[in-house]
């Protein structure tokens, strides 16, 4: 895989700080946008802030993220002087009420930013500070105010997410899966969409090292997914020296064992249910995150199937099945399966470390990181190479 990796996005970034990521999604279920979290390490954590604008500036050349940064001072660097690109910037009802930051805040709406106005301040904020803020995160239950649409952050797990809508929430950041897959009691076969079956077929005939006849034949089935699998293989994010211009080429190219990778990512992308949409975002982001990880790992075999341990780390809540039972149909290298069915293996860590990164949690993100004896700086870096190469994908 070539690098197209920003050169704002090439060294250890942000040591001070802990990166968490999250979804935006809609009523629809759709993606409309990520946000980046930014957790000081310390209370005494200096931050680079020329830096960071790069590195934000690097991640989405086109804006369009929300931005919540944690501590005040942090903050304020960032109301100070904002991103050259458009951002949404997450501000607590607190600092947004305080008049040492109204100029700052009023002056966002000027530059192309908007504000997300987390819980709601005690008194009426100033007309050119209210202007900035469309959008207010709340609790559920608590009402909004007239003609400012209702945010829920934090959110973890489906039914969680569907209460928040149907409570009134416009958008909810957060997680639509909680630990692993379990069936509910009384279930019955869930039946995986015929779409979904010919990528395992493939995959399978992939693993028997079958003929390249036979390989397009089966593909022949899905044209729509030939045509998203030569896309995938074309984009920016998995840069080859060609362009490949049929399934016979790519195996020519690739070779068997890395066609594995595009398979992957195409059977964790080729659900047509809307509700599995943000479950789709999070398993390409652990996918690239996974790799990035391991980038310092010279097994190229090693760092593709870290790159699917992180691709199918979700499978079982796509395809409603648990790992024990799916991944006997699904063949994936034993290192694949000790972590996803065992919880074992020289994987494992990794995942951890990245549930630890969407989670938010500094202490989980500490705990994870000295385990694999990585620092906040290096780790940041790959969050946001993953990040940016995730949305050349989309």
């Amino acid at each position: 895989m070539s690098d197209t990796t920003p050169a704002a996005l090439d060294h250890a970034l942000l040591p001070g700080v802990a990166l968490g990521y999250a979804p935006v999604i809609d009523r629809q279920r759709a993606i409309a946008g990520t946000r980046l979290t930014l957790v000081p390490l310390r209370a005494d954590a200096r931050i680079d802030h020329a830096e960071l604008l790069a590195a934000l500036s690097a991640t989405w050349p086109k804006g369009g993220a929300v931005i919540s940064a944690q501590g005040e001072a942090l903050l304020a660097a960032l109301l100070a002087q904002p991103p050259a690109e458009p951002m949404q910037i997450e501000v607590p009802a607190f600092i947004a009420a305080d008049a040492a930051h109204a100029d700052a805040i009023a002056a966002l709406k000027g530059a192309g930013h908007s504000g997300l106005l987390k819980g709601l301040p005690n008194a009426p904020l100033p007309a050119a500070v209210a202007a900035v803020f469309k959008q207010v995160v709340l609790e559920p239950g608590q009402a909004g105010p007239a003609g400012v649409a209702v945010v829920h952050a934090g959110v973890r797990g489906a039914d969680a997410i569907d209460a928040s809508f149907k409570v009134g929430a416009q958008i909810v950041i957060g997680w639509p899966m909680d630990g692993s897959y379990e069936a509910p009691a009384g279930a019955t076969k869930t039946e995986i969409a015929a779409d979904l079956q010919v990528i395992m077929e493939l995959m399978s005939r992939v693993d028997e090292g079958e003929d390249v006849e036979r390989l397009e034949q089966t593909l022949k089935r899905d044209p729509s997914l030939a045509f998203k699998l030569l896309r995938y293989m074309n984009s920016a994010a998995f840069g080859l020296p060609v362009e490949v211009s049929s399934f016979r080429h790519a195996i020519m190219l690739l070779g068997y064992a890395r066609l594995k990778r595009w398979l992957a990512l195409l059977l964790t992308t080729a659900s047509k249910d809307h509700s599995m949409r943000p479950i789709m975002y999070g398993a390409v982001r652990r996918g690239l995150l996974m790799e990035e990880l391991a980038a310092s790992i010279e097994d190229r075999e090693q760092r593709d199937e870290m790159f699917i341990c992180g691709l199918f780390s979700l499978l079982d809540h796509m395809l409603k099945q648990p790992f024990e039972k799916l991944l006997t149909s699904i063949p994936v290298p034993e290192r694949v399966r000790q972590a996803l069915v065992d919880e074992s293996g020289p994987f494992l860590p990794y995942l951890q470390l990245v549930q630890a990164i969407e989670s938010e949690s500094v202490f989980d993100y500490r705990e994870r990181a000295d385990a694999l004896m990585l620092g906040a700086g290096e780790i940041n870096a790959c969050v946001l190479r993953a990040l940016h190469k995730a949305a050349q994908l989309e």
